[in-house]
């Protein structure tokens, strides 16, 4: 596989630090030197938006994906913030969570981290993938102490569904979300949501940064678009030794990827922990 450098693992978007178009152009150049020299393989940048002139412009440098960002505007009172959900697929279903007397608890403990994580094996098998291992939630947990918060509903002390959130000088960040599709038809994921921007407003949050949606995924999308988020194009730049910008990658259709996410949504939870904790252990 040999060396590759991300702007910031593991994020959805990290915009390089600098101040106007010379300095990206240096940075470039920095970059390019060390791809050149054998240092790292490839190169991914993750720009939310253009620094004075875009990174595809600059030399060697490549769309490689291409991904929806949503932000939540929350400047806005509460009730124009509801009334700008979508009526029947968020509105209805909050107010299906209220009927149903949805428990919500919010926390950093073992106990909640743990419903979370019970619900993340559940979706990640659903998605056929393996699960993120236990000690990086742990690690978030112990490094960003009361930035980072998990979020659950539950119905009858049944966890249903659950988030993971950041919290950075004004911006409230989803980062994780999983659920039991057993229950979807309570409406605990637009529910948890919505006490989530409640929480958030408390706290002075002035947007709520929904992350990226891959482009093959219109149920997300439609998710975060039926929330009244802005929707924008995420643009990942790469450039390689090879000069193509691109990795090679199995497509989609391969047998092989289809046999390997076949057998990752038949594994017992025990396995489906170690294949993770193999996978992520190389993956940043």
């Amino acid at each position: 596989m040999g060396c590759r450098m991300v702007s910031l693992p593991f994020s959805d978007h990290c915009q390089p630090l600098v101040d106007n178009p010379d300095d990206l152009r240096l940075l470039v150049s920095y970059l390019k030197e060390q791809l050149d020299g054998g240092k790292w393989k490839c190169i991914e940048l993750r720009p939310l938006v253009s620094s004075g002139s875009s990174l595809e412009t600059q030399p060697y440098f490549s769309h490689n994906e291409e991904f929806h960002f949503h932000k939540l505007d929350l400047r806005p009172d509460l009730d124009a913030v509801f009334r700008n959900f979508h009526k029947s697929c968020v509105q209805r279903k909050i107010q299906r969570g209220e009927r149903e007397h949805l428990e919500y608890e919010a926390g950093r403990s073992e106990r909640i981290l743990t419903k979370f994580y019970d619900l993340l094996l559940l979706t990640r098998r659903r998605h056929q993938l393996p699960p993120q291992p236990m000690a990086w939630f742990r690690n978030l947990l112990a490094c960003l102490g009361d930035k980072v918060t998990v979020r659950i509903v539950s119905k009858d002390g049944q966890p249903i569904a659950s988030i993971l959130t950041l919290f950075y000088k004004n911006s409230l960040v989803y980062k994780y979300g999983c659920s039991d599709a057993r229950f979807h038809n309570l409406g605990g994921m637009p529910f948890l949501f919505w006490r989530t921007i409640q929480e958030g407003k408390e706290l002075g949050a002035q947007e709520f940064d929904l992350g990226r949606s891959a482009a093959d995924n219109p149920g997300l999308v439609a998710f975060k678009d039926h929330l009244g988020a802005d929707c924008s194009k995420l643009y990942y730049c790469r450039a390689s030794q090879d000069g193509s910008g691109n990795l090679t990658a199995v497509g989609p259709a391969d047998w092989r990827l289809r046999l390997v996410k076949g057998a990752f949504a038949r594994m017992p939870d025990p396995l489906l922990k170690i294949a993770g904790n193999l996978l992520y252990r190389h993956v940043g």
